[in-house]
């Protein structure tokens, strides 16, 4: 019966473990959930900047020469 004591330390370390890693995963879901607003966000804010950019280049003169292509003067 020498060894209840020590199955029962050992399991106060397990469950205090336990908890310890619960409060982790608590903290890493919500870095997750932030994260993954922040790229939701990011994937938005992206979407309308393209979507400005296409307005931009629909409004060019189709002949138009481009900056930097050859035989054009800079």
């Amino acid at each position: 019966m020498s060894r209840l004591p020590e199955l029962a330390e050992r399991i106060d370390r397990l469950v205090l473990r336990h908890e310890e890693l619960a409060r982790t995963n608590a903290l890493l879901t919500q870095q997750l959930q932030s994260v993954l607003a922040e790229r939701d966000n990011l994937r938005s804010r992206l979407a309308a900047a393209r979507a400005r950019v296409e307005i931009l280049l629909d409004r060019l003169p189709a002949d138009a020469p481009s900056a930097g292509q050859p035989g054009t003067a800079e």
